[in-house]
């Protein structure tokens, strides 16, 4: 059998195959088919369009109301009624909304329902999050997701693999966000394109699983069908008290064939900024100059967990935010929520004059709960900055990890936490 990486052997296995090779096309079962209240109506449209009565397993697809939740206006409302009529119907086991409501990709894992060795397709590009579990996750479209609702399966074409092997110790506030930050600055937006983004060395095996799920979340910005860590006991302590079903732990053989391996010595790697309009378009904080702003972010399913918010709160605390600065954080899930209002991060959000959003995607798309106006800037733990990706066209979104957030909020600037604390 020849030698396979992580992502080769999941897709096999639930291919029913000994070994696949890259550039393959497969038929593979589905673990969790994943929908939102942009996309999954489109793809219950289509359900119903084929003449399906039932989804192929009531407890493996999952509905989330998350991007324009709370209800934006009448076009939103009926995008979720929509979800909660079909789930309703279907008796879907995973439908969360209201007080349980929380960011799809945050939830799924604090939940346990993806566990390793799935494999896992999500009406939502940033489905590659998973990955950071050990499983293979992966954006699809509407119709896709119809299919795999109503056949448990779908169609891949196995991607070829690249490695990042990191290595170093990680300087003074520097997170996951920043690492792949620095990679997709190193590599383009399309530098992974159609490939699987294999991440491991000691840096890896000593970072958190928020910050394993930050890097993971931003695979598909550089192109990438999927993103993967190998779980560890990290991964295994993590889904201890989550998981809902087995989990199977995948590693990459030590002869397995990469196209392409870069290596990174990630002591070297300092706070980045993503500047306007393309997440590659990196530079050190330190390096960005003198740059006003009018928002900052901190949230979304790159950077709403509760490791972000502890950061935040670390720098916010006893300082105040920037006059004419609108500061939203946004907890990801309703547990995240709890728990930083339980830790007291609240408190120290609310005398420092920021503004605290119920779990929402709302901002990161230019949906709601911070839209941005012609000329204003943004500082935002998001993972896009497309033109017109937070609001107006003429708005412009700098990407960053939360300790840069913070410390921009305060300064009214893009400015390095050691600026502030």
């Amino acid at each position: 059998m020849r030698p396979m990486t992580i992502t080769e052997k999941i897709l096999a296995r639930h291919a029913g195959r000994k070994w696949v090779s890259p550039g393959e096309l497969i038929e593979a079962k589905v673990d969790i088919a994943l929908g939102n209240d942009i996309t999954a109506p489109i793809a219950i449209r289509e359900f119903r369009r084929a003449g399906a009565k039932k989804v192929f397993n009531r407890n493996r697809v999952v509905l989330v109301p998350d991007h324009f939740t709370p209800n934006k206006d009448i076009k939103s409302a009926t995008q979720c009624k929509t979800l909660r009529e079909f789930a309703l119907e279907q008796r879907i086991t995973h439908y969360f909304e209201g007080g349980e409501i929380g960011i799809e990709h945050a939830l799924l894992p604090e939940k346990g329902i993806v566990v390793p060795g799935d494999l896992v397709v999500g009406a939502d590009s940033h489905t590659c999050t998973y990955g950071a579990l050990g499983a293979f996750a992966t954006g699809v479209g509407s119709t896709d997701l119809a299919y795999a609702m109503i056949t448990g399966r779908l169609w891949f074409r196995v991607p070829e693999s690249m490695k990042f092997v990191l290595h170093g110790r990680l300087r003074k506030w520097v997170s996951g966000k920043d690492i792949i930050l620095h990679i997709i600055g190193d590599i383009g937006v399309d530098g992974a394109l159609y490939r699987a983004m294999e991440f491991t060395g000691s840096t890896i095996e000593r970072l958190s699983m928020d910050s394993r799920l930050a890097i993971c979340n931003m695979a598909i910005e550089a192109g990438a069908k999927n993103g993967i860590i190998a779980p560890d006991g990290i991964t295994k302590e993590y889904i201890k008290k989550r998981a809902q079903r087995k989990a199977v732990f995948y590693m990459s053989d030590d002869d397995a064939e990469y196209c392409e391996v870069r290596d990174y010595n990630c002591s070297d790697i300092d706070l980045k900024v993503a500047l306007p309009h393309l997440p590659e378009n990196t530079r050190d904080v330190r390096d960005v100059g003198n740059i006003p702003i009018d928002q900052v972010v901190i949230g979304s399913c790159t950077n709403g967990r509760l490791e972000d918010l502890a950061v935040s709160a670390r720098i916010l605390r006893g300082r105040k935010v920037a006059r004419y600065v609108r500061c939203i954080i946004i907890p990801a899930t309703p547990y995240i929520y709890r728990e930083a209002m339980r830790r007291g991060y609240f408190d120290i959000f609310l005398r420092a004059g920021a503004v605290i959003s119920p779990p929402t995607c709302g901002p990161c798309l230019g949906g709601h709960m911070g839209i941005l106006a012609s000329g204003e800037r943004a500082v935002a733990t998001t993972n896009r900055n497309f033109v017109g990706r937070m609001g107006d066209p003429k708005s412009e979104v700098y990407l960053a990890g939360p300790a840069v957030a913070a410390a921009s909020a305060v300064k009214g600037r893009i400015a390095h936490p050691d600026e502030v604390v």
